[in-house]
């Protein structure tokens, strides 16, 4: 019933392939890689490494992994200080609260690096992450027209979603309590 957050390390690469193959295809478009190939899975290992990608994995009481979130950017960029956050639930694990668990965790990480702006990107279609995301304070920023196709050649829209972070948390005397708009 319960599940475990922990980092996705190297080790996980086979646990990561087995999860993907039992997502629906749909949960997968806006990835821009199909995450069910293993050198997919490599680079997104290696990334690791490089510090491009902080990557969250969540495993069921039986070691299962039954959900992952990464934090993406790119330090070197001109938008250093964004980073995308990509979020993946097996679907009998929707609803429990797990999803929410993985995004607050990638938000401490963000907020750790000292992102400024994070973003999100589905398809419109998917109702329950739309509002996941908004409950947690981001907004509709951008609709792409036809942007994803799946293995079939349907092409789907792409919203991208966003959250500009609070200001680096700066310790507050007493009589500065005051909180910004």
């Amino acid at each position: 019933m319960g599940h475990h957050i922990r980092r996705f390390a190297a080790k996980d690469e086979t646990a990561m392939r087995a999860f993907a193959e039992r997502l629906p295809e749909h949960d997968l478009l806006f990835l821009g890689r199909d995450l069910r190939h293993p050198r997919v899975i490599a680079a997104w290992v290696e990334a690791i490494g490089e510090g491009a990608i902080d990557s969250l994995i969540a495993e069921d009481d039986h070691g299962k992994l039954v959900g992952a979130a990464a934090l993406v950017r790119d330090p070197l960029g001109w938008s250093g200080h964004v980073g995308e956050v990509r979020l993946l639930v097996s679907p009998e694990k929707r609803g429990a609260g797990l999803g929410r668990d993985l995004l607050e965790g990638i938000y401490a990480i963000a907020m750790e690096r000292g992102l400024t702006k994070l973003t999100a990107q589905m398809t419109p279609d998917q109702i329950g992450s739309v509002m996941l995301f908004e409950s947690l304070g981001f907004r509709a920023e951008a609709l792409l027209k036809g942007q994803v196709r799946d293995r079939a050649g349907v092409a789907y829209d792409l919203t991208i979603l966003s959250h500009d972070m609070p200001a680096t948390a700066k310790p507050r005397s007493a009589e500065s309590s005051e909180t910004a708009a």
